[in-house]
């Protein structure tokens, strides 16, 4: 794992492997494949790609991740996310667009037409007049 600590002030475009925890602050961009966990002291402006977020810190920026999103209290995200899968804990705050369509790994299911069935509009009390019949 790599670390970030409180007293990491970075300016420019971090890539890495493997998982990365930010206590710091970034600003600028911040690629990793496997998980980004950015701590609650943490403040990020910029763009975020990981494998999965887990946020309790500040972030202002775009946010792509792969697999998953975790927002917990007291994280404030602002911006646009993409992702196939996303939790917000209560008393965390996002504000922004998110997508979990097709871009991000996630078939999109639609429904054809031809399933699609018209039910008869018939009350409960003709309902049992036909079952007594």
């Amino acid at each position: 794992m790599t670390f970030l600590g409180k007293d990491v002030v970075f300016e420019g475009i971090l890539t890495m492997e493997g998982d990365v925890r930010l206590d710091g602050r970034l600003r600028g961009e911040l690629h990793t494949t496997g998980t980004l966990t950015v701590g609650e002291d943490a403040i990020v402006k910029g763009t975020v790609k990981a494998g999965i977020l887990i946020t309790s810190g500040k972030i202002n920026g775009y946010v792509i991740a792969s697999k998953k999103i975790k927002i917990l209290k007291p994280a404030i995200l602002i911006g646009d996310i993409r992702t196939p899968a996303i939790s917000i804990e209560g008393g965390a705050r996002f504000h922004g667009s998110s997508d979990m369509g097709a871009n991000t790994g996630v078939e999109s299911n639609r429904l054809s037409d031809e399933k699609v069935y018209t039910i008869q509009n018939l009350s409960a009390d003709k309902c049992s007049d036909r079952q007594q019949s």
